[in-house]
């Protein structure tokens, strides 16, 4: 989950497992994978940089877990 802004200030939280596209056009806009398009105010470069730290944060303790199990 990472959390954007509209464009009138407020804050949301967005499941970035199903966000299907990001473009700026030239407001960010997300393309949700149910169709729902959503702009804001988050360049298209913060929003991929969220979801990288957002799926890092994720699959740590899992790579952790492997190195445990696995001893590499």
């Amino acid at each position: 989950m990472i959390e954007v802004t509209r464009m009138d200030n407020s804050r949301f939280i967005v499941n970035a497992e199903r966000i299907e596209f990001v473009e700026e056009t030239p407001d960010t806009l997300i393309t949700m994978a149910s169709g729902r398009k959503i702009i804001v105010k988050e360049s298209r470069q913060e929003i991929k940089n969220r979801v990288i730290l957002y799926k890092a944060e994720i699959m740590g303790p899992v790579r952790e877990l492997v190195k445990k199990e696995t001893g590499k």
